[in-house]
């Protein structure tokens, strides 16, 4: 038999921008909410989300009444369209992007990468961040690029299963991976309570890793996905003319409790937990979608507590940030948690889709 190589996160670094936007948001939406019902019930759910901090590349503006942020995209009745949002996702993402990649510290070894992998659900252009980000860091001109695009907060998974599979099939490979998202280039000026609530969760952030076979990290297992019935219509992401417009349905944490109690039930090979129990893994990487993705997913599996702690900590610091949020998640799993656990990875996206995996930490 052929010998298989396996395939290892060596190394993570992130990045956010520098301003922290949090409460800017919340001062500005409150304007939007007509009725004094909303006004209430928008600043009961904003103390319940579990949410303390959120990044942008806007700068936050003091005058709220005049504009949200000092660059005059979000000024009340006049919002910027997509095509200066997109204007913008091209001068900024790169440069955090580079960020990113300069905190994983490779040093010579950025010369010595083979392939790239970009997943972003919020920007497009072209040439694309891949060849941005080649030229940016001087990376070999040959690099082979792959680009995961518009899976949303999902594709963080999908991201790290094409590096994998790489690495699997040429294990001399060294594969880049940058999630990248500039959730706040999205902001919709509106009074529905429900958008201004979604968009409560969103901030700016990049994760870059470092996928190879030298056992050292994270090393990813396997890779399952599951698609959750007649819910295709409870997360979409289209494009708008101000911007990309999200429906994010109240319903999905009941959905996700539902699903996963299935799959707990069933417990067979053919499930997404393999035929294991909750309480063979000792890790947990749950993308942190919000507070009430993680509560389903902590009573749909019936965890501990403590169980999903890596990830509410990272929506307590910045929010959701797309596909970047399960990478920061890892990140923090790598550099905290024992050495010689087993963990189980799983993040949500339109689909509605459970994107999984199971990984050991290398002892």
């Amino acid at each position: 038999m052929d010998f298989v190589a396996g395939a290892y996160i060596n190394r993570i670094g992130t990045a956010v921008p520098e301003h922290d936007i949090h409460q800017t948001f919340i001062g500005f939406v409150d304007q939007f909410l007509p009725e004094r019902k909303d006004k209430l019930i928008f600043r009961r759910l904003v103390q319940r989300s579990g949410i303390e901090h959120r990044y942008s590349t806007f700068t936050p503006n003091e005058n709220l009444e005049e504009a949200a942020d000092r660059q005059g995209f979000y000024q009340p009745g006049q919002f910027a369209g997509t095509g200066a949002r997109m204007a913008r996702f091209e001068t900024h993402a790169v440069d955090l992007a580079q960020q990113a990649v300069e905190a994983l510290e490779l040093g010579e070894e950025l010369s010595s990468l083979t392939h790239m992998v970009v997943a972003s659900c919020t920007g497009f252009t072209a040439p694309g961040l891949d060849q941005q980000l080649m030229e940016r860091l001087g990376l070999n001109p040959s690099i082979e690029r792959t680009m995961v695009g518009f899976m949303g907060c999902a594709a963080a998974v999908n991201a790290l299963k094409v590096a994998h599979h790489i690495v699997r099939s040429e294990p001399s490979a060294k594969v880049l991976v940058v999630n990248l998202e500039l959730c706040t280039l999205h902001l919709q000026e509106t009074s529905d309570i429900e958008v201004i609530l979604s968009a409560l969760l969103f901030g700016d952030g990049c994760a870059a890793s470092l996928v190879s076979s030298k056992p050292e990290g994270i090393a990813l297992k396997d890779f399952r996905v599951a698609t959750i019935p007649d819910t295709r219509d409870l997360i979409t992401w289209r494009i708008g003319d101000a911007g990309f417009e999200m429906s994010l349905s109240g319903e999905v944490p009941h959905q996700i409790t539902k699903a996963l109690r299935h799959e707990a039930t069933r417990n067979d090979d053919g499930g997404i937990l393999r035929g294991q129990h909750k309480d063979d893994f000792d890790l947990w990487a749950v993308h942190a979608g919000g507070r009430t993705i993680l509560d389903a997913v902590e009573q749909g599996l019936d965890l501990d507590p403590e169980a999903l702690r890596w990830s509410r900590g990272v929506l307590r610091d910045f929010g959701n940030m797309s596909s970047a949020t399960l990478m920061f998640v890892l990140d923090r799993i790598m550099q905290h948690a024992p050495p010689a656990s087993n963990g189980f990875g799983m993040a949500f996206g339109p689909g509605l889709v459970a994107e999984t995996f199971r990984f050991d930490l290398a002892g």
